[in-house]
């Protein structure tokens, strides 16, 4: 199972690999290892309905950096609302322990992760 081991400033250590670029992650699959957006501080649609689309998650949970300088979309709101997706949307120290809770709990989700800001 792919659980979040540590978090700080642009590092994150996912069941034993370090990675040091924004990742997309699941319980059973790193999704990403270099997740792009459209603007690195913003959440739009096209940044996360691929994964969204292959991986059919229940809850997408959000780290939107270190101190939560990224913004999510409404558009991306209300793409997963849609979709009948639960959005947790918080910084991403937060987000990781968010994740983590889920996945321990056998929840199908999707960690979407930006390291910095």
């Amino acid at each position: 199972m792919n659980l979040v081991e540590s978090y700080s400033f642009g590092r994150i250590r996912i069941s034993g690999k370090e990675y040091s670029r924004d990742v997309v992650v699941a319980p059973d699959a790193i999704l990403d290892e270099q997740w792009w957006r459209r603007e690195g501080h913003a959440l739009y649609v096209e940044d996360i309905s691929r994964y969204v689309e292959s991986y059919r998650p229940r809850v997408v949970v959000v780290g939107t950096g270190y101190y939560g300088v990224m913004k999510v979309s409404r558009e991306v709101e209300a793409y997963l609302r849609e979709k009948g997706v639960e959005l947790v949307a918080l910084d991403t120290r937060r987000a990781v322990e968010e994740y983590n809770k889920r996945a321990g709990r056998g929840e199908r989700v999707l960690g979407a992760f930006h390291l910095t800001c």
